[in-house]
């Protein structure tokens, strides 16, 4: 594992006494992801930076609830954030029967009671009710991904999407489509400035 990047002290930081869990989850990935295809050839010398930490400064966005994680593949953010947010249940929905076997795998070996994983494609998930809040990170532009999340949320539920530098752009093309599906008080955060080499955008929004 000599090309993992070096842990930043920012993991620290963003993990306190969580960081041991951090540390399992981002060496498993390392070790197991490429061949798996979870991760690029490419990415472990940057795993920490561009992958776990830019996931995990959203933690402080989340509450206490249910949060939903569509597309989970390696568990970015699912994963993530449920090391970071103990005191969060998540429910993670992925489709791919191998990405979905890592993924329990993953809550077993480091203990996660407080993630369940569901294997379906967004649109066609049945969970146990409407989520307080659902995430996605990398799965599609804001337009499409709109009718993949709210209608999984409950009623003043919440967006927090993990999006590019497009972000702003990606909401701008959605204006149909937020109105469809009620969506409301959007806005654009950018979150890790000072303490991240590259910041994360989320577009967090209220659904009705």
């Amino acid at each position: 594992m000599t090309d993992l990047e070096t842990e930043p002290s920012a993991a620290l930081a963003l993990f306190g006494d969580r960081i041991d869990v951090a540390r399992r989850f981002t060496r498993n990935l390392a070790e197991q992801g490429e061949e798996r295809g979870l991760i690029g050839p490419l990415e472990l010398p940057r795993l920490w930076t561009r992958h776990v930490l830019n996931c995990a400064v959203v933690a402080p966005l989340l509450r206490p609830g249910v949060v939903g994680d569509v597309g989970s593949g390696a568990g970015l953010p699912g994963l993530v954030l449920a090391i970071a947010r103990p005191d969060v249940s998540f429910v993670l929905i992925e489709p791919m029967e191998r990405r979905v076997a890592w993924l329990n795998e993953q809550v077993n070996e480091l203990g996660l009671d407080n993630v369940s994983v569901v294997r379906a494609r967004a649109e066609e998930a049945r969970l146990d009710g409407p989520l307080d809040q659902i995430t996605a990170r990398a799965v599609s532009a804001f337009r499409k991904l709109l009718p993949l999340t709210a209608p999984l949320v409950r009623d003043g539920g919440e967006l927090v999407l993990m999006k590019g530098a497009a972000a702003a752009t990606e909401v701008e093309a959605a204006s149909k489509e937020i109105r469809k599906f009620k969506v409301h008080d959007i806005e654009v955060l950018t979150l890790g400035e000072g303490l991240l080499t590259e910041v994360t955008r989320v577009i967090r929004a209220s659904v009705r």
